[in-house]
This record gives structure tokens, C-alpha cells and sequence, in this order.
């Protein structure tokens, strides 16, 4: 019988021999094992969850295709590891920390900027690539993360000229600007307030709100006080309540909306007494002008209704296999690097990953053409120019009026 220190010394080196194990698995850290994991961080409940559909689609979407080309480095990837972000900043933070424990390559999301402000220092502290294609707030080109957080969703800071634009392209010119009381909600009110401003219109009113509030009462009256032309709502789904808080006042302003309204069910959601009580409104959202790739993707879930962001969490799924390609590398610290070179500019322009993957394997420099249009991360991990879908609600229900395209400089 062994003694109680031999014991010991064998439940240590059984624990140590686990650990290692566990810290090898699917992380690339352990050289003989190149499956590359993705995990992905996403709203499947709170204020977002209508947002959960188009990025589990577009993740399993861009792995079938990574797949069919004959996976990362010739491995196949597997399905990815989902962890609920919740809307809620304490359980983004914990799913964050369970898919990095779980030794995923890179983590794809969190959707919300919020969530996103809340987990990214467990995700990229550890060195694990993060990629999102729905952050927005201007406030995360500049966190601490270690080079390791990319997005391919815009900035605000290039939403909001496209949004200004639009509403003085209306006509309009007595504007009401209201907010979430967060990053996301704050950065584009300052990028809306900058540019309306700087074309001549007047911003009668700039209101922020609790996002956890029940009563928007103030914001309401206070609104209703200076009876604007436009209001512009910058909001995800508690936006709805203050939309018909708004019409139920008797207020016929003209309502422009942002991504996170961008619902072709918000009539049903507003529960207003007839279609023709949103008629007119307006929205700027990320997107693509990308037939194909809408049809791929519908092809693939045809149950999909939601096609927002997909084709930027695409691009995300797509740019960190090639950042591992150009590599030869699943290990983040390795293929991080490699992010920024794989949209460069002066690189051979391809479109697909089996396009770019055998120009890397010819020793080429690429330039990936994402989905969602030219990425070409800059130094903070930002795309540098972006396709915007002007959206709008009228007789005949929900339709695109635009594509617009903006870049910085």
C-alpha cells in the first residue's frame, strides 16, 4: 500500500498532468495538436437575443465554408463553443472566462460594446484573440488588450456622420438626439451631435437615459417640450418603450433609428394600434451590400430572418483563419500578429478563404475583401471603412432604401 506522501505526490502529478492537458487542448499550445476552436460569446438572452440568430448562423456558416476548403491548416474546425453574454455584465464576464478555460483559439463577440467593455480584459489578459463584428463604441479603439481585440463591425464614429447625413438629407433640421446612458449610446450621440452640427441643424435637445430604467417619463416630456422635426433613438430594445411612449404623446416627428432598432418586427414589438404609426421611420445599420453572401447565408439557415451584422461576424470567423494560415500557427500569440497583414492594402485582393489560403501558400501577401466590404485593420484593431444599410419602415412593411459606403481620412 503507498504511503499518504506517495499519494500525495501522485495526485499532484496527476492534477499537473491535467492541467497541461487541459491548457493544450484546442488552443494550439500543444504542437501536435492543430485543431483550431472557435468560441463564441453571444446574446442568446437579454435586450440583444434578436441578434443571437444572425451570429450563430454566420459563425457556423464561415466554418462550413473554412471546412469545405479543407479546414485551418488542413484540420477541420469543429463546431464552435457558445457562452451566453446575457446582456448583463457579470455573466458576459463569467462566459467569457468559461470559453477561455475551455481553451478556445480566439472568441468571437461579445455582440453588446458593453459586454464586450466587461469581458475583454479576461479574454485578451490570457492571450486569446477577440473578434467582433458588432461592437460599435468608439471607446474600445483604445482599451488595454494587449494588441489581442479586433473588430470588423465600425465605430460609431463613422455611423454617425452616415446617420447626421441621412436625417439633414430629409429635409430635417430641428433634431432631438436621445441615448443610452453607456459607451455604445454616448460615443454615437457625440458622433450624431458633431456632424448634424457641422451641417448647419439644430439639435434642440440631447437626452440620455438609465437603460434599466421603467419609466422614461422625463426624457418624454422633456422631448415632447421642444416638439423637433426628427428624433433620433439611440437604443437597443428598451428603445421601444420610449418609441411608443413617443407616439402615444401625440408627437409626429419623424423617428431615425440605429442598429440596435433595426428589427423588421419593431411595429409588432411597438404594439402600435396601426402599421401607419411607424411609417416614415429610418435607420442606419451596419451591413453589406453582398447579394451572394445573403443568399449563401439563407441557403445555409433558411429559417434565418435577421441577416444583421452576419456578414461582419463572418469576416471576423474568416480573418482569424487567415491570420493563422499566414501563421502556420493555431496559437494566438502567434497568429495575432498576423490579423493586420492579412487586409493590407498593397497585398493581392481575394474574397474567400480557399482564395486567400492558396495565395498565402504561393508566399503572396493578401488583402482580404470581406463580406462586409474592405476591412484593413488599423493599429487599434478598427476597420478603417464600412457599408452601411439605410433601412426604413413604410406602406408596404420593412425595406433597405440604400447602401452607403464611409471611410476614415
Amino acid at each position: 500500500m503507498p504511503t499518504h506522501k506517495a499519494l500525495t505526490l501522485t495526485a499532484a502529478a496527476l492534477t499537473l498532468t491535467l492541467t497541461l492537458t487541459a491548457c493544450g487542448e484546442g488552443n494550439g499550445t500543444d504542437p501536435d495538436d492543430n485543431t483550431f476552436t472557435y468560441g463564441l460569446l453571444y446574446p442568446q438572452s437579454g435586450s440583444l437575443a434578436f441578434l443571437a440568430p444572425p451570429q450563430i448562423a454566420a459563425v457556423e456558416y464561415a466554418i462550413s465554408e473554412i471546412n469545405a476548403a479543407g479546414g485551418i491548416l488542413g484540420t477541420e474546425v469543429p463546431p464552435p463553443r457558445e457562452a451566453d453574454e446575457a446582456g448583463d455584465s457579470a455573466r458576459a464576464n463569467e462566459a467569457a472566462n468559461t470559453l477561455v478555460s475551455s481553451g478556445v483559439n480566439a472568441v468571437i463577440g461579445a455582440a453588446a460594446s458593453a459586454m464586450t467593455q466587461a469581458s475583454y480584459d479576461t479574454i485578451t489578459s490570457s492571450r486569446t484573440v477577440q473578434c467582433s463584428g458588432t461592437n460599435t463604441s468608439p471607446e474600445l479603439s483604445n482599451i488595454d488588450d494587449g494588441g489581442y481585440y479586433f473588430r470588423t463591425a465600425p465605430s460609431d464614429l463613422l455611423a454617425g456622420p452616415v446617420l447626421a447625413r441621412q436625417i439633414i438629407g430629409d429635409g430635417h433640421n430641428d433634431i432631438a438626439v436621445i441615448a443610452r446612458a453607456d459607451d455604445y449610446g454616448t460615443g454615437y450621440l457625440n458622433a450624431v451631435q458633431a456632424e448634424l452640427t457641422a451641417m448647419g441643424a439644430n439639435v434642440t435637445i440631447t437626452e440620455t437615459y438609465d437603460p434599466d430604467a421603467t419609466n422614461f417619463g422625463a426624457v418624454i416630456s422633456s422631448v415632447a417640450t421642444v416638439n423637433p422635426d426628427a428624433v433620433t433613438l439611440i437604443s437597443f430594445q428598451e428603445g421601444t418603450q420610449l418609441m411608443a411612449a413617443l407616439l402615444e404623446s401625440g408627437l409626429e416627428s419623424q423617428f431615425y433609428l440605429t442598429d440596435g432598432l433595426n428589427d423588421p418586427e419593431l411595429g409588432t414589438t411597438l404594439g402600435a394600434a396601426s402599421s401607419d404609426a411607424i411609417n416614415g421611420t429610418t435607420g442606419v445599420a451596419p451591413s453589406a451590400d453582398n447579394p451572394e453572401f445573403n443568399d449563401g447565408l439563407r441557403q445555409f439557415d433558411p429559417e434565418l430572418e435577421v441577416f444583421q451584422f452576419a456578414p461582419q461576424v463572418f469576416d471576423c470567423v474568416t480573418a482569424v483563419a487567415l491570420a493563422a494560415e499566414s501563421a502556420g500557427s493555431t496559437t494566438p500569440a502567434d497568429y495575432v500578429e498576423h490579423l493586420p497583414e492579412i487586409s493590407r492594402p498593397e497585398g493581392t485582393e481575394c474574397s474567400t478563404f480557399e482564395e486567400c489560403r492558396d495565395l498565402l501558400d504561393q508566399n503572396q501577401s493578401i488583402d482580404y475583401q470581406g463580406t462586409s466590404g474592405n476591412i484593413d485593420f488599423d493599429d487599434n484593431g478598427d476597420p478603417t471603412s464600412a457599408t452601411f444599410e439605410i433601412f426604413h419602415f413604410g406602406p408596404d412593411g420593412y425595406e433597405i432604401l440604400d447602401y452607403v459606403e464611409y471611410t476614415t481620412g
